[in-house]
């Protein structure tokens, strides 16, 4: 099958929509599929990858509060034209702004006929009003976004939670729940690559780690993370805590962080590509703290499964879906420091509860990459008969409208 998968992020652009986007093409491409990756350009950047990148024009994305992002010229007839003659069987966009616009215009081309699915990553509705000031401008875009959204066959989310969301923005059809995986296997890194980590940053190997692995964005909860770990050094708590990303407010947090005395106890690392070494940190890490309501499903609760590292979670966030408290996880009850830095202090204090969680989440939690990309492959078939079928029953119509 031709697959065309569309998003607005892809490296050299690291987020969890262009880490998933990595994800569909290798597997896809590795099961026998002709992939084609339809992304923004970015200067001096060649791809290397067993299937297919293809880059339209773009321009950087600074006007939209200086994010590191680029914008694709979704108008070029050049790149609609090109993208049309690539004949793909299906189209699978991963981003509801620029890339649906391109893909919009290869539809008219196409009159319609080629099958198209959509993946409503992230709560858009909330990165609407976070990023435009004016309520007229903010229904604008909302009604640009449920527009391209509607145009797909088939509407896909990551969770349950990612629905209130879409039915936030109006959208009142179908939904096909289709869930992510992890790249990572089932099991530690390698006892070097995580023993380097206690040498590089001198801690004890028996010593309490915590991990923040994503974003440094003040929308992520990071207040939470920082306030709740000064409450845990209050209470006489030792423990260490590593930051892995990067993002525009890492400044702001690290600042945060020093004035709150606790740059004696924490590591940021910046943002790391290499994924062994993210593995090693995981791996490293008793527990990973993700307080964050905003992410639709937390890509990082999978990868931390799949290393025995459980997570401390907000209960009904997205990212708690299917971790049981006590069991696989560690929820908050409500989205505040001190609620989180309990739940926290409760588990801490019981020896050996970390180690058993870690284990049960990596039994009960972790998928893989390869079985959640299998279940949207199978789900390709159907929406291409499922298109087939309409477009036959919507010509047969015609006929018979003509005689």
């Amino acid at each position: 099958m031709k697959i065309g998968l569309f998003n607005d992020s892809f490296p050299p652009t690291i987020d969890g929509v262009a880490n998933t986007m990595i994800n569909y093409a290798q597997i896809l491409h590795g099961m026998g599929d002709n992939v084609t990756v339809v992304t923004p350009k970015y200067p001096n950047v060649i791809d290397e990858y067993p299937f297919n990148v293809y880059r339209y024009s773009s321009i950087p994305a600074k006007f939209v509060h200086n994010l590191p992002y680029r914008v694709g010229n979704p108008f070029s007839p050049v790149t609609v034209r090109k993208v049309y003659k690539m004949g793909f069987d299906i189209m699978h966009i991963h981003s509801p702004f620029v890339s649906s616009l391109l893909v919009n215009q290869v539809l008219d081309m196409s009159h319609k006929e080629i099958p198209l699915v959509i993946t409503y990553h992230t709560k858009y509705d909330v990165d609407i009003k976070r990023y435009l000031s004016t309520r007229n401008l903010q229904r604008l875009l909302e009604r640009i976004v449920l527009g391209n959204i509607k145009k797909a066959d088939e509407i896909w989310t990551v969770s349950k939670g990612t629905i209130d969301s879409l039915r936030a923005l109006g959208y009142k059809g179908d939904v096909q729940i289709m869930p992510n995986g992890t790249d990572f296997p089932k099991g530690k890194a390698p006892q070097a690559a995580v023993a380097e980590i206690d040498r590089v940053y001198r801690t004890e190997n028996d010593e309490l780690v915590f991990l923040y692995c994503g974003r440094m964005m003040w929308y992520k909860n990071l207040k939470i993370i920082l306030d709740a770990l000064q409450i845990l050094k209050n209470e006489g708590i030792n423990y260490k805590m590593f930051f892995v990303g990067d993002a525009p407010d890492r400044p702001s947090v690290e600042e945060y962080a020093r004035k709150h005395g606790l740059m004696d106890r924490l590591f940021f690392t910046g943002g790391i590509t290499d994924r062994e070494k993210v593995r090693a940190f995981f791996s490293r890490a008793d527990l990973l703290l993700f307080p964050s309501t905003y992410d639709t499903a937390g890509l990082v609760v999978k990868e931390a499964a799949a290393c025995e590292c459980p997570s401390a979670l907000i209960a009904g966030s997205c990212a708690a879906e299917g971790v049981d408290d006590g069991f696989t996880g560690i929820l908050a009850e409500e989205e505040n420091a001190e609620s989180f830095a309990r739940a926290l202090l409760q588990a801490v204090k019981q020896p050996g509860l970390l180690k058993q969680l870690g284990e049960n989440a990596q039994r009960h939690i972790y998928s893989s990459w390869e079985d959640s990309i299998a279940l949207a492959r199978a789900r390709y078939d159907v929406v291409v008969q499922e298109k087939k079928a309409k477009l036959a029953a919507s010509k047969k119509k015609g006929k018979k409208s003509n005689k």
